[in-house]
């Protein structure tokens, strides 16, 4: 029988929508990460080339020590780009020594900066033999990110200060480790001397107690300070589920989130006065850094950004400064305050908060505007992983968990769809009979409703509710360092990365890579089968247009999740299975037939008939 010219237009319909889905993730989703790969790639180019250009040319001095309001850009005195390797950079200085059992790395003696950390149990890819995570580098070195702790003099003071040309003092062989602070020493010669202890414990916090002694016969006035350091915008994961930026809890102003996009842009940057408690950072997907002042001071903190100039790199940093302090003569001031560097472990951040007394140091991790939910979710995929051994099989049970809490509500969805279904065809003649009269026909139709006791928004209001802990559960998923690097079985060596087969080279079997927005690989195929047959369970829609819009989602919703990490893709498909069973009982239960078998028999007739042809009749 030959199709309606209806239909044909229909599926053109269809088929266009479904294209223009396509092509709007393609131009705000896929394409943007290119993109930012892209920039990313170039700007690393430029960095050697600029290095290789520099091999005889002198540096320009960093002068973040210097008395600039937090207002003020710290880096038109910088370098523009790096001039060197890291591990050139690094030489340029003597150093002190980090070891911890989380930390290695070193401080510069010249300027006294926290410039070089590595995450020893972390690597930067899932092979184990990988190089270990490298969180700060050293002004001069490629993606240069360091602390300063300082102090700033009064306006037109000609006192001197320590500034990063500074070559401070220490014991021989001295080495910072959780049983061993060191001391740096420096004497301005007129009179002012002064003190840094650093200690450090067997995770990634870091103690910084500042003291200065005045010997001279006058008063001086002094603020301190502290400032994180970042240059260059750093790769991102472009996802906008989760914050990367820069972070903080400024005392009461609560929590702060500005991308580092928008801190670029005019008026973009913050500042906060007269604050007390709190927090201020930048921070990545899985790792972050924050400067954590006296929580009994009070303090002025800001994040501030300065765009590219002229072919130099972005610069991004986060500062406190305390209140002015003078130093009588004869007297000796000592402040005291914390940094956190190192991976977002949750456990940690949540001791630190404890052990410090650090005003909601907790939402260093981004728990998203359901943390409510998202916490304790958190917790019980925890607690399954301790149990299970397999962050995969954690996140398969915790679905299961959560379906079965919301079993009953399910229940009444399902329950409510079920008695829909059955009144389909005497609906159906309602709104035949009363096609031209729509008000007659919707009061009909609750007059039906009514007889059989059915509310049409029963089915809907169950969803609604489990909609945000299945919203919490995915954000779990994708900010939990759990995740990183933690295999599952077969070819998924990292659940937080998407699965590294495609369809398109036959996973790999052809010897040829295939673009980024074609990646899709088993995982995502599989989500997508049980997508759609979760909606063959259903009759066809009414509307062919609908009709030819459901039967393109699954394909769609594939190439979307394709780039996904791999764990949210197999708890998009564990939970399309679980509900997919969920639905059949409650259908059969209802005596309501379930049409799954229908609807593929009449998806698979034009094969069938293309293969198996019926033979003709003998006349």
């Amino acid at each position: 029988m030959s199709q309606r010219p209806d239909d044909n237009k229909n599926l053109l319909i269809a088929v266009a929508l479904s294209m223009a889905v396509m092509l709007g993730w393609q131009v705000f989703y896929a394409g943007p990460q290119i993109k930012q790969q892209q920039e990313h790639a170039r700007r690393e180019q430029a960095a050697k080339q600029e290095a290789t250009r520099s091999a005889e040319t002198p540096a320009t001095p960093v002068t973040p020590g210097t008395a600039v309001p937090s207002t003020t850009s710290p880096a038109q005195s910088m370098t523009a780009l790096p001039t060197a390797t890291r591990e050139e950079a690094l030489s340029k200085a003597a150093r002190i020594p980090i070891e911890t059992p989380s930390l290695s790395g070193s401080i510069s003696l010249k300027g006294g900066l926290i410039d070089d950390l590595r995450l020893i149990n972390y690597t930067e890819t899932v092979d184990p033999k990988s190089p270990k995570v490298v969180l700060f580098s050293p002004l001069g070195a490629p993606h240069a990110y360091f602390a300063e702790y300082g102090w700033q003099g009064a306006a037109r003071s000609q006192v001197p200060l320590p500034d990063s040309e500074t070559v401070w003092q220490t014991a021989a062989g001295a080495k910072l480790t959780p049983e061993t602070p060191v001391t740096l020493t420096w004497d301005n010669g007129q009179g002012l001397k002064f003190r840094r202890v650093v200690a450090i414990d067997k995770q990634y916090m870091l103690t910084v107690s500042d003291e200065v002694q005045n010997t001279t016969s006058g008063d001086v006035v002094l603020t301190p300070y502290a400032r994180l350091y970042r240059f260059g915008t750093p790769h991102t994961s472009g996802y906008a589920v989760i914050h990367e930026g820069l972070i903080g809890v400024p005392g009461d102003a609560g929590l702060k989130e500005i991308t580092y996009k928008a801190v670029l842009e005019d008026g973009g940057g913050k500042s906060f006065d007269g604050k007390t408690g709190g927090w201020l950072g930048i921070t990545d997907k899985y790792w972050a850094a924050a400067l954590i002042p006296d929580q009994k001071a009070t303090y002025a903190g800001s994040f501030r950004g300065q765009p590219s100039v002229g072919g130099s790199q972005e610069v991004f940093w986060t500062d406190y400064q305390l209140g002015v302090v003078p130093v009588a003569a004869g007297a000796t001031y000592k402040t005291e305050g914390r940094l956190f560097a190192g991976a977002k472990q949750v456990k940690v951040i949540e001791a630190y908060e404890v052990e410090h007394g650090i005003e909601k140091f907790e939402l260093l991790v981004d728990w998203g505007m359901f943390y409510f939910i998202t916490k304790p979710l958190y917790y019980v995929l925890d607690w399954l992983y301790g149990i299970l051994g397999n962050f995969g099989l954690a996140i398969l049970a915790v679905t299961v968990i959560v379906k079965g809490l919301f079993f009953p509500l399910a229940n009444k969805s399902y329950e409510s769809m079920a008695k829909m279904k059955k009144l389909q065809p005497q609906m159906e003649q309602l709104r035949e009979r009363y096609k031209d009269d729509k008000a007659k026909q919707q009061q009909e139709l609750m007059a039906l409703y009514q007889k059989e006791k059915i509310n049409p928004l029963a089915g809907c209001l169950p969803i609604l509710v489990q909609i945000p802990v299945f919203f919490a559960l995915y954000k779990v998923l994708f900010v939990s360092i759990d995740m990183r690097h933690a295999p599952f079985f077969g070819w998924i060596r990292d659940l937080s990365s998407a699965d590294p087969t495609s369809i398109f080279n036959l996973f790999g079997l052809l010897p040829f890579m295939v673009p980024e927005y074609l990646h899709i690989g088993v995982w995502p195929i599989i989500m997508g089968i049980t997508m759609w047959v979760q909606m063959q369970l259903n009759p066809p829609q009414p509307d062919p247009v609908q009709q030819q819009i459901f039967s393109w989602m699954p394909l769609l919703f594939t190439f979307l999740l394709g780039a996904f990490p791999a764990g949210l893709v197999i708890y998009w498909a564990w939970n399309n299975v679980l509900s997919i069973a969920q639905q059949w009982y409650i259908s059969s239960k209802q005596g309501v037939p379930v049409h799954l078998f229908d609807n593929l028999k009449r998806t698979f007739a034009p094969v069938t008939r293309l293969f198996f042809p019926k033979s003709e009749p003998k006349g």
